[in-house]
């Protein structure tokens, strides 16, 4: 599935990914392919993103997120809130 994650500052992300954990304003939640559509708030915290394929080129995204040491197939960015919306294996995040 697609991941975009933008700001109104900048695009923190662009990309395909297999799952996504997000920080719900009643609780995280995870997305995985195929999910039902879906739109939610998000709180402050951590956007976990397993990706597809963990040679990705995040040059142009430098400083957009934290790798995870124990899994190169993880990062995590950090909002301040927003919201989320999947549709059609598309998942769009408009993040604080």
């Amino acid at each position: 599935m697609w991941l975009e994650v933008i700001t109104p500052e900048k695009k923190m992300f662009e990309g395909e990914v297999d799952a996504v954990r997000f920080p719900g304003i009643d609780g995280s939640f995870q997305v995985l392919k195929g999910h039902a559509p879906i739109i939610s708030s998000l709180t402050e915290g951590k956007i976990k993103v397993d990706l597809s394929n963990h040679e990705t080129d995040f040059d142009e995204f430098s400083g957009s997120f934290e790798p995870d040491s124990s899994n190169s197939r993880v990062i995590r960015m950090t909002i301040n809130g927003g919201v989320m919306e999947m549709q059609n294996d598309k998942i769009i995040v408009l993040a604080d």
